[in-house]
């Protein structure tokens, strides 16, 4: 599956009006043009920046934001009021508009020019007040967006609007998308149940629900030759275990993984689906739980959740679509068990029974392809592969119903090298420093009611999430570094009162 951000636009709005005559609004058109061509080439950005011609009427606001509505390949605007574009007129368009938008707070000279500076100048430059009535309107009407300010040839600008637009594009693939779940939830387990109706009213995609035999007959469909190139693809990407090489013991194993992979990639790929999660506990007709299967299929950018996890199935591929370019890694995470150090770094060792995404994999060496007992699921031994995470900052997210509403729960991480080798710990692996420390991090994840699932990403920052959480409309709380407990519970206090005055806000 290829994530290709270019198929996506940004369309670059500047507002202004016919006060200031025809000669003005073709300076403001001439250089709206050249800022959106120049940060359409910026490196930073990863989406098109299309010029719109510019808008001084109420009537070609709207126009344009119903025209941005009905194109898929636009995920957004970028506004900004090059001179003074009374706000009023925008209200019948961003009544209308569906799609996200940043709102560019810059100028077109970077520098006043002292000795020349005229009135004519100053008339033509009047972003510093025209934002500012636009951004009053939008906070009058609630609007969600962010403000980006700086002159638009600086770095930082570029890299604040490519933030929010990798957020964006993962906004929009999002609106329709398909997630399969075979088999239901984890048997008696809380947090991956969740109202899939009001997920889909609020985030856009829809989780269909599928029986294990509907996969299994996809999965004996696949031939042998499907099966020996899958094979092949392994001995030459992977450090294949004798036991699983043609002549080994387990070799049946491996064809049967394969097998399992190529089915599930039929089945995915031929339904539309772009996340997709399974459980070990209804295999039924399967002879091992897929564990390389959804590796590799994580890998090539689907999004996954175990034991029936479809909101971290759909964040995975959140996050992926926000990766896409970078290839830093992404994961499906679970934190699994503690190192509670003496000197005081106490850490995380991140794990799953076999479906960590090789993205995130140490790159010094192959990952190992074993086969090796798994002691719940009740089927045969699975075919998985074993590495160790690379180290690097990272965050981990999570995103659970909290019954009324929906939260995203962040920590900042650093994923470090393990302090000794685990031989017998047959899965993928992290081990990861959570800011501030893990008393205060563990602490406030729980307070927070964050999931044990989670999404590992090394590339995304706490900007590319918060971004998207505001897209999505819905509550964003992040542990790092300068994280206070008593803070940080009282924010929770605080949200609490907000989302609830919130769901009853008629805009009056």
């Amino acid at each position: 599956m290829t994530i290709d951000l270019k198929q996506y636009e940004l369309w670059f709005v500047t507002g202004s009006q016919y006060l200031y005559g025809e000669q003005t609004l073709q300076r403001v058109e001439a250089q709206a043009r050249e800022i959106a061509s120049t940060l359409d080439e910026a490196g930073e950005i990863p989406v098109r920046v299309v010029f719109k011609p510019v808008l001084a009427t109420a009537e070609g606001i709207r126009n344009l934001c119903l025209e941005a509505n009905a194109t898929p390949r636009c995920i957004g605007l970028i506004t900004w009021m090059h001179t003074f574009s009374p706000a009023k007129m925008w209200i019948g368009g961003l009544a209308a508009l569906r799609k996200p938008f940043v709102h560019l707070h810059t100028q077109y000279n970077r520098e006043i020019p002292w000795a020349t500076i005229d009135m004519d100048f100053m008339n033509l430059n009047q972003s510093a007040h025209g934002d500012r009535e636009f951004g009053f309107l939008n906070t009058r009407l609630r609007l969600e967006r962010k403000i980006v300010v700086g002159h638009w040839q600086d770095p930082a600008v570029c890299r604040a609007i490519g933030a929010w637009a990798r957020a964006a594009a993962a906004w929009a693939d999002w609106q329709g998308m398909k997630i399969a779940r075979f088999g239901d939830n984890m048997r008696d387990v809380a947090v991956t149940e969740g109202d899939k109706v009001q997920a889909q009213i609020t985030f856009g995609y829809d989780v269909y629900g599928f029986g294990v035999g509907d996969l299994v007959r996809a999965i004996e469909a696949v031939s042998d030759a499907e099966v020996d190139q899958l094979v092949a693809a392994y001995l030459e990407a992977y450090e294949v275990a004798p036991e699983l090489r043609p002549g080994g013991s387990r070799h049946a194993a491996l064809r049967y993984e394969a097998r399992v992979e190529q089915g599930l990639r039929n089945f995915l790929e031929s339904g539309g689906f772009k996340a997709f999660t399974d459980t070990f506990e209804d295999l039924h007709g399967l002879e091992q739980l897929p564990g390389l299967a959804v590796q590799r299929l994580m890998n090539d950018g689907y999004g996954f959740g175990a034991e029936g996890d479809w909101k971290t199935a759909a964040l995975v591929r959140a996050l992926k679509v926000m990766d896409a370019g970078w290839g830093a890694g992404v994961s499906f995470m679970e934190d699994y068990t503690y190192h509670f150090a003496e000197d005081g770094s106490d850490k995380v060792l991140g794990a799953h029974m076999l479906e960590i995404c090789p993205s995130i994999a140490d790159r010094s060496s192959k990952p190992r392809l074993i086969i090796a007992p798994l002691s719940i699921g009740g089927k045969s031994d699975p075919v998985r592969l074993v590495f160790d995470a690379r180290p690097g900052k990272a965050t981990v997210t999570s995103i659970v119903d909290m019954g009324q509403r929906f939260r995203m729960v962040v920590n900042t991480i650093e994923v470090v090298p393990l302090e000794k080798p685990l031989p017998q710990l047959p899965v993928a692996r992290a081990l990861w420093l959570p800011q501030p420390n893990l008393k205060i991090a563990a602490a406030a994840w729980m307070y927070a009611g964050g999931a044990h699932h989670t999404a590992l990403a090394y590339a995304i920052t706490t900007e590319h999430l918060r971004d998207f959480a505001g897209m999505a409309g819905i509550e964003f709380v992040l542990i790092d570094a300068s994280t206070d407990l008593e803070t940080f519970k009282d924010q929770l206090r605080w949200n609490e009162v907000y989302y609830h005055l919130k769901r009853g806000y008629a805009g009056g």
